[in-house]
């Protein structure tokens, strides 16, 4: 019996998982994570104010106070059980990695103790050789270092009855340049700071820090571990690579925001306890649209501490997900012809004063902050559309950017109809009376009165990759595979350089005696018909939006080789090293590794394609084709005329055409893929598996695959049916 029918035998009877309770949220929140109210419990005065003084401004923490804080969390975290501590960080792998150590040491003269110094809370030196680095290191070259991040805790991870303590850390070469997301990100987030600090100081003197936040939404596919195993397409690249859609998929829209099922919800609660735990604030569950698809999303944080909870939940909701004997799927397409998955970066900026500068304020000063970061906001994603469209390209989320539900590859800005007329009024610079609105419109009266905002009445927008929604930007087309450090750090950079040409700008205007709130205006108005061409508040998956961002001058890169281009122009190399985030060679290292990626990404299903056709789809095919032909033979023994076999006969020859073309197929891949792999140059290499292998050859295979799967004996079939994957729990 096949794996699929084992599987699908089985699934009716499989034990269901017992979930505890789970318990008043509040009681473990954060129990497994050394908060500031767990180093004031552990650490003299001297080293928590060390310590908080790092978080909060940045200060370095001398090496004898690292000792007392390491001997503090060492304390700690043996209290919980705690045997072995590891540096977590996030390579260019897009997954996290981790080393474990032991506090058990041996004293020179042989006494075993148990110790965790500072230089170990501070420093290590994991091999960096075996991680991406385009480039920037060589095998023989093996010396990488970790770094503690102090802005993000650390935290305790419990995998079955073990206990690790993880210490949040940057990777870098031995030379200095960045080897993960992390550094970049916090150079990024340091960048927009400084900028976003000096625009403040024109409207509140007393703001000494600017903190973007970040709340990601995370939408993944759970399916059953058995029927995951009997599709080596899913293990081997998290997609379907073959699978007719079923009869009914998700065209009755019965499944967004209903009743969750209840294996997955048990699941549910399982990883949202772990997360909880560990500091991760989830606040929201539901289903998703399409069938066995859902999302869970948390209260915002800094986006530093964002990306190491969604890098976390990651790892959390796979490892879970098996205790159920289930699988999560995080590809951003795992099944054709219905949803796929994104991962909506919803991004804002606060102040230490508590002011959320994309939210319109009560009074006239606060309001033209407001006004002042959300055109800063429009004006940065014009200028640098083209490194935002490469900050979320990779293979699996070209089979999302452009589908049903999923933004296009043109980067454009939704922002309602109401905020829409106020920029088209303060370009136009019109009257001074405007139409009344109801009563939650809040004035703005700056010199020339500006018109009304709203404090929460803008639409939504699905088909806008990058949409305000009231009090914040939601970048919609990251994918939810991808780390979220990529298109923040992105974000934060463009915005950081847009703010501090803002300010060179409005200075230059005082500096010729004009007042500071008319200078502010007058450049804003400028900003507005610079970047207006960026803005749309249609349909953006309509062709007609295609021809119009043409129109436009927008760029519309479908696919990431050319994509990635972006990331290697001079305007890029100026916008990051300018901003302290990325080197020349850092860029161009993350370029060559992105590339390197997609090939090896397309290769890989490219040949488990190839496999799959010639083992699991050719093979049930061909036993049905003779078993049709024993038919027709033994009607005509039987003396039936030959209008008995028709069906038969046009069966038959469906079947042949689909066999012979994709054994044809199949084999002009492969000559493909190996003129392809002897291509040296990467760019040129990544370029040509898109348009020789995957483009020319992946649906052309899979369309005779799929008319296979209807045609052929259900029970000859070896893989498992999208209805089958998608609808039985």
């Amino acid at each position: 019996m096949s794996l699929r029918f084992n599987a699908l035998k089985n699934l009716s009877s499989l034990p269901s998982i017992e979930v505890e309770s789970t318990p008043k949220i509040t009681t473990i929140f954060s129990s497994n994570v050394f908060t500031l109210k767990t180093a004031r419990e552990f650490l003299s005065d001297e080293a928590y104010k060390s310590l908080v003084s790092s978080i909060r401004s940045g200060q370095k923490i001398d090496r004898a106070i690292a000792n007392q804080i390491s001997s503090g969390i060492r304390a700690w975290a043996e209290g919980k059980g705690v045997t072995h501590f590891t540096h977590w960080f996030q390579p260019l792998t897009g997954s996290t990695a981790e080393k474990h150590d032991s506090f058990f040491t041996i004293k020179s003269d042989g006494t075993p103790i148990e110790q965790f110094e500072g230089d170990s809370l501070i420093q290590q030196e994991p091999d960096a050789s075996s991680f991406p680095s385009g480039g920037l290191r060589a095998t023989f070259e093996a010396r990488g270092y970790t770094a503690w991040d102090p802005s993000s805790p650390a935290f305790i991870m419990e995998i079955g009855n073990g206990k690790t303590l993880c210490i949040p850390t940057i990777f870098v070469s031995y030379t200095g340049e960045s080897l993960d997301y992390k550094a970049p990100l916090l150079k990024a987030l340091e960048a927009l700071n400084k900028a976003a600090v000096d625009v403040c100081n024109y409207f509140d003197r007393n703001v000494t820090r600017v903190t973007p936040t970040l709340g990601w939404e995370q939408e993944y596919f759970v399916i059953d571990e058995a029927l995951f195993n009997a599709r080596p397409d899913l293990v081997m690249t998290g997609r379907t690579v073959f699978g007719h859609s079923s009869a009914k998929n998700q065209q009755l829209e019965d499944h967004y925001f209903g009743s969750i099922p209840e294996r997955v919800y048990a699941y549910i609660r399982d990883f949202e306890t772990e997360c909880y735990k560990l500091g991760i604030p989830l606040r929201t569950r539901h289903n998703e649209v399409a069938p066995a698809q859902f999302e869970v999303a948390p209260i915002f944080e800094e986006v530093s501490v964002a990306v190491d909870h969604n890098s976390l939940l990651m790892d959390i909701m796979d490892r879970v997900a098996r205790r159920h004997k289930l699988r999560v799927l995080l590809h951003e397409k795992p099944f054709a012809g219905i949803n796929g998955s994104g991962k909506h970066n919803n991004w804002s900026m606060a102040t230490d004063t508590g002011v959320n500068l994309l939210a319109p304020g009560k009074t006239p000063k606060t309001n033209l902050m407001f006004l002042t970061f959300f055109v800063n906001t429009i004006k940065a994603v014009h200028d640098y559309a083209d490194v935002l469209r490469a900050s979320i390209a990779s293979a699996p989320n070209d089979h999302r950017l452009g589908a049903n539900e999923a933004p296009p590859a043109i980067i454009s800005v939704f922002i309602g109809q109401y905020l829409t007329k106020v920029l088209s009024d303060v370009k136009e610079r019109v009257g001074d009376k405007f139409d009344e609105q109801d009563e939650s419109m809040l004035k703005i009266d700056i010199h020339k009165n500006i018109p009304e905002l709203l404090l929460d009445n803008t639409d939504r927008n699905r088909t806008s990759p990058f949409a305000f929604t009231g009090n914040k930007f939601e970048f919609r087309a990251v994918g939810s595979s991808a780390n979220c450090a990529n298109p923040m750090t992105v974000l934060n950079s463009i915005m950081a350089d847009t703010l501090k040409q803002f300010k060179k700008d409005v200075d230059a205007l005082i500096d010729k005696g004009e007042k500071k709130e008319i200078a502010i205006m007058h450049v804003i108005r400028e900003y507005i018909v610079a970047s207006e061409k960026v803005l749309f508040e249609g349909d953006g998956y309509s062709q007609a939006w295609e021809k119009e961002a043409e129109k436009r001058g927008l760029p519309n890169v479908k696919t990431t080789p050319l994509a990635l281009d972006a990331m290697v122009t001079d305007k890029a190399k100026i916008l990051f090293e300018s901003n302290n985030v990325y080197t020349h060679e850092e860029l161009e290292a993350r370029h060559e590794i992105e590339l390197e990626k997609y090939i090896k990404k397309v290769q890989i299903e490219s040949r488990i394609m190839g496999e799959l056709a010639t083992s699991h789809i050719l093979p049930p095919a061909i036993r049905y084709q003779n078993l049709l032909a024993t038919n027709i033979r033994g009607l005509k023994e039987a003396g039936l005329p030959e209008s008995a076999c028709i069906n038969q006969k046009q069966i038959l020859d469906k079947i042949a055409e689909h066999v012979n073309s994709i054994s044809d197929l199949v084999e002009k891949m492969i000559e493909a893929r190996k003129i392809c792999n002897n291509i040296n140059d990467t760019r040129t290499k990544a370029i040509a598996y898109q348009s020789q292998v995957k483009d020319k050859f992946f649906d052309d295979i899979r369309y005779h695959a799929d008319k296979l799967e209807l045609l052929v004996d259900d029970k000859e079939w070896y893989l498992p049916k999208f209805r089958e994957m998608l609808f039985l729990r």
